[in-house]
């Protein structure tokens, strides 16, 4: 048997050694964990800096959405409903007549529904003088609707006369129901 102070000596390097080992052991997977809390701090301070501009900008967005949708509004006004492409048709003929040009062709085409709105192409061919051929198209560019002149061919004719031959080109847009049956008619193509 050893004496006590060598046994106690012993003891001593023995129990702080499997102290620094554990200590070691038990740092270096906190380190991991440590490490990994750490790059997760800095992702969420990054999310956290990208929401504080978004929350700091939120009324300003929030306005600006609002002017946005009142400009939607006030656009969609500008295209007609079902009920009103007949005026307005009538609207494009009375432009032309009014302008004593003489309509050879008046011609509604097939509708094309898009996504948000249909497209109603009109094919024109009227004949008249130039400065009224002029009047016209700046008569209907002026219509409390939008319409378009397309395709405009300008032909002289006998005794200073000119035909126009012209697409012209009005949009509506599509009532809910229409919506809802476009997206699935697109749907349904995927």
């Amino acid at each position: 048997m050893w004496p006590s102070l060598p046994q106690y000596a012993l003891f001593a390097v023995t129990s702080i050694a499997v102290v620094v080992a554990l200590w070691f052991v038990w740092l270096s997977g906190s380190e991991e964990a440590l490490k990994l809390e750490q790059d997760k701090e800095l992702v969420l301070r990054e999310d956290y800096k990208k929401k504080l501009v978004k929350a700091v900008n939120l009324d300003a967005l929030r306005k600006q959405r609002e002017q946005v949708q009142q400009y939607v509004t006030q656009l969609e006004k500008q295209l007609p409903s079902k009920a009103e492409m007949d005026a307005l048709l009538s609207d494009i003929n009375q432009a032309g007549l009014g302008r004593s040009l003489q309509f050879e062709l008046f011609r509604p085409g097939q509708v094309a529904v898009k996504e948000y709105y249909a497209e109603l192409p009109i094919t024109l061919r009227v004949t008249g003088r130039y400065h009224d051929i002029g009047a016209f198209a700046s008569d209907i560019a002026h219509l409390s609707r939008i319409v378009t002149l397309n395709n405009l061919t300008v032909v002289p004719r006998s005794e200073g006369a000119l035909t126009l031959d012209a697409t012209a080109k009005t949009f509506r847009y599509l009532d809910a129901d229409e919506v809802n049956a476009q997206r699935k008619a697109t749907g349904a193509k995927k």
